[in-house]
């Protein structure tokens, strides 16, 4: 019978294609930064990723969040990758210090309103659908460009860069042309609104390679890390949740 892999073995295994596929776009691997996407999995799986080193945990779901985050060591730290709904907004602020899928103008300024009246300076990334799926959340490219200037004028938000999530391919170099947008996207509302736009979160699993060599900084990776999700995930239950 075959050994089960670790999540430590896991993680080390996804650290070295993370290091490969810089070398290969001729980036220093430091410049790629792993968030390892928890959701559904329990807490012992996402302290077992912290003792093996990793630092950053992606949810999709508050509610899920808010019941994990006290059972894993306080070290741990967190983005928010999903699609925030408004009335959850003042419940992510004070647990996540990156949201990922900022996904409209009225998201943002609805961040922005509830930011203010609780303290807060949100750092976010702007979800763009290079895709132009009809099913997925996101700017398109032409309408980022024609709300950017609304967008910066929220002086709550810190705006650090763009995120995408492309259609599934069947062969991992099928998604470059997709993360190549994006990063031309980038390109272009940095040199038209003179505001850096450092990072670039693309790539998961299947397809973070691709990403790496067409700039991505932040790579969100769940299956190759905890391994497949099963009928038996994790869930809030009464005991650790209140909403």
């Amino acid at each position: 019978m075959t050994p089960e892999i670790s999540i430590s073995e896991r993680l080390d295994a996804v650290r070295a294609r993370i290091a490969a596929a810089a070398a290969a776009a001729g980036r220093p691997a430091d410049e790629v930064t792993l968030v390892a996407v928890s959701k559904t999995h329990p807490p012992g799986a996402v302290a077992e990723a912290l003792a093996g080193g990793q630092a950053i945990f992606g949810e999709s779901r508050v509610q899920e969040a808010r019941a994990k985050i006290p059972l894993v060591p306080g070290r741990a730290r967190w983005h928010f990758i999903g699609h925030l709904q408004k009335n959850k907004i003042r419940h992510a602020l004070p647990l996540f210090e990156l949201l990922h899928g900022v996904d409209s103008l009225e998201l943002a300024r609805d961040i922005d309103r509830v930011a203010g009246e609780t303290g807060a300076f949100p750092r976010i990334l702007l979800e763009v659908n290079v895709a132009g799926e009809g099913t997925k959340f996101g700017f398109t490219p032409e309408q980022l460009r024609g709300q950017m200037e609304d967008v910066l004028a929220l002086d709550r938000l810190n705006v650090d860069g763009l995120m995408c999530i492309p259609p599934p391919q069947p062969r991992e170099e099928m998604a470059r042309p997709f993360f190549s947008a994006l990063r031309e996207c980038r390109d272009r509302l940095q040199a038209e609104f003179g505001v850096p736009l450092p990072q670039l979160s693309m790539g998961m699993s299947g397809d973070f390679g691709a990403a790496i060599a067409e700039g991505a900084t932040l790579v969100r990776v769940g299956s190759a890390i905890f391994g497949p999700r099963s009928g038996r995930t994790w869930k809030p239950t009464a005991e650790n949740f209140d909403d």
